[in-house]
């Protein structure tokens, strides 16, 4: 079974090792064909603490680490320019 792997933008760290990331899903009304956005938050694990609020980082699932936390850090694709 393949893995699922999302990209989406840092928009919170400051819990220990946990950052929560914002994901956007775009895609047509089904009768309308204007381009709706829906958003979700997830719990991701930073193991290094290494994100920043605005980075762009790519996510993958995992095991439970804790009650919300299932998905865990890949990598950083992009630093952002804000400083936090």
């Amino acid at each position: 079974m393949p893995v699922k792997q999302k990209i989406g933008i840092v928009i919170s760290n400051k819990m220990q090792k946990t950052i929560v990331v914002k994901i956007e899903n775009r895609y047509p009304h089904p009768i309308y064909s204007k381009t709706l956005v829906k958003t979700k938050k997830y719990v991701v694990h930073d193991e290094e603490e290494t994100c920043n609020i605005g980075d762009k980082v790519l996510v993958q699932e995992c095991r439970p680490l804790s009650k919300r936390k299932r998905w865990k850090l890949v990598e950083i694709l992009s630093k952002s320019s804000l400083i936090s």
